[in-house]
């Protein structure tokens, strides 16, 4: 049974990838995300794209995978901090959309602040437990 469990270790840093390809197959959808007052948002979505594929590799190698954990646990808090929450208060949608779809958007953004609020404990969680590698953060 340990031997299952331990494909957890490899299977939750790799379920990232599907963020890679998002940003990768649509990366104008990626660049929605970035707040108005960020200039370049094509920028940003390459340069999160770029560091979610380090921290894939870091948590999967084992090396550096604690500080690597931390980071990305530090991102997805960002994330809904400074874009899903203010979405899900009603910032930085399009104001022209239709009460309805208005309304649909803000429920899904909120849903996004909860769902990074968890993978954010499961990334700590990761650090604390699973990480091998402490040299940077012991």
């Amino acid at each position: 049974m340990d031997k299952l469990f331990n494909i957890g270790r490899y299977l939750f840093p790799l379920s990232f990838l599907l963020y890679v390809g998002l940003h990768l197959g649509k990366p104008e959808v990626g660049a929605s995300f970035v707040p108005a007052y960020l200039p370049f948002p094509l920028f940003w979505n390459y340069f999160t794209l770029v560091c979610i594929v380090l921290f894939i590799i870091s948590a999967v190698l084992g090396k550096y995978d604690k500080l690597a954990y931390s980071f990305m646990a530090l991102y997805v808090l960002l994330m809904a901090l400074l874009v899903h929450l203010p979405r899900a208060l009603g910032h930085e949608l399009d104001a022209v959309m239709m009460a309805d779809t208005l309304a649909r958007e803000k429920e899904m953004e909120l849903i996004n602040v909860f769902r990074n609020i968890m993978v954010m404990g499961a990334l700590l969680g990761f650090a604390r437990y699973v990480a091998t590698d402490k040299r940077v953060i012991g």
